[in-house]
């Protein structure tokens, strides 16, 4: 059983929550830029919440469905339609067989999760289906979706749902999931962060700067990391870095004096001073922001990180429960 990709559109990746523990050796990480929408799709179709699912980005993507699929639709508003029906998010939808469903154009956002139920079938590569795009490992074949890829599925014994709306197109549910970051099409973003190694590198109304001001994503932001416009920082400190370790949400300083924060492609070490971390809670969020999108940083302490990474697993398992009294 499988699904089959009729256009690829902007880019369309494979992804679950990484490729963990290898960054030693030089692997990146890779994974979903929205973890916490990725996880919510595979939950309310019963998966692991760590299971792959299709990462689609922007508009233009087109799968077909040759046979009944249990699919949910989480992450930002692509507007996916099937036979010009806009197709329910962040709830179970069971596909009736020989549909295609479209990803028309984002609303609100920039990356939907496609989960399918029990999974894809993928070979993982060291612990993982994610794709890296600049090695050409993981996902499928390395690469992105393609016209003409047929993505195997785990399992055709598929668990049934009651699904009472229907349609001769699809069937879903009448409640659904919709945590408040995703409820508007959002400009400006708060965006907390703990001190880099290097915070104290830079001078006082640097600091303070930091942030009082708005920063811009620019244009060549990717999965690798996101550039920031804005507020030029400035050191006290003149001096060159060894590389150093780098993860998810590392803040670093380019040259020119402009943030840049390193994601889900990140490379494993770096040589600019990192003024910052995102806090873990809000990693996620970078998933849904498009170029030209503002970033207002809010200093925290590693205490009130925690807090905040907390609210968030405690979110996710409330979210959980209520999937399972639904059903």
């Amino acid at each position: 059983m499988s699904i089959t990709c009729l256009k690829a559109g902007t880019l369309a990746t494979i992804q679950d929550i990484g490729r963990i523990g290898y960054q030693n050796i030089g692997v990146i990480v890779s994974g979903a830029m929205d973890s916490f929408a990725l996880k919510i799709a595979n939950r309310l179709l019963g998966n692991h919440q760590h299971e792959a699912c299709i990462e689609v980005t922007m508009r233009g993507t087109v799968f077909h469905f040759s046979e009944d699929t249990y699919i949910a639709i989480t992450g930002g508003d692509l507007t996916p339609t099937i036979q010009g029906m806009d197709v329910p998010q962040w709830r179970p939808v069971l596909v009736r067989a020989n549909q295609t469903l479209r990803f028309k154009g984002a609303q609100k956002g920039l990356r939907s999760y496609l989960a399918v139920q029990h999974g894809f079938l993928i070979e993982e590569k060291l612990g993982s289906k994610s794709t890296y795009l600049r090695a050409n490992m993981g996902g499928l074949n390395g690469r992105a979706l393609q016209e003409q890829d047929e993505i195997q599925l785990m399992n055709t014994n598929w668990d049934t749902p009651v699904l009472p709306i229907e349609n001769e197109y699809f069937s879903t549910v009448s409640w659904h999931v919709r945590p408040d970051f995703y409820k508007k099409a959002r400009k400006r973003h708060r965006i907390r962060f703990v001190e880099g190694n290097e915070y104290q590198w830079f001078t006082t109304s640097t600091q303070q700067n930091f942030e009082r001001v708005h920063f811009d994503v620019a244009m060549s932001s990717d999965r690798m990391g996101y550039r920031l416009k804005g507020f030029k920082l400035q050191k006290d400190v003149q001096q060159e870095m060894v590389s150093e370790a780098v993860t998810n949400g590392t803040i670093q300083v380019a040259n020119d004096g402009q943030p840049i924060i390193l994601l889900a492609d990140r490379q494993t070490t770096g040589g600019y001073p990192r003024i910052g971390q995102v806090i873990s809670a809000d990693l996620h969020r970078f998933g849904q922001m498009k170029p030209g999108d503002q970033i207002r940083f809010e200093r925290v302490t590693l205490d009130e990180a925690y807090e905040a990474l907390y609210d968030l697993e405690q979110q996710l398992n409330h979210i959980e429960i209520s999937i399972q009294l639904k059903k």
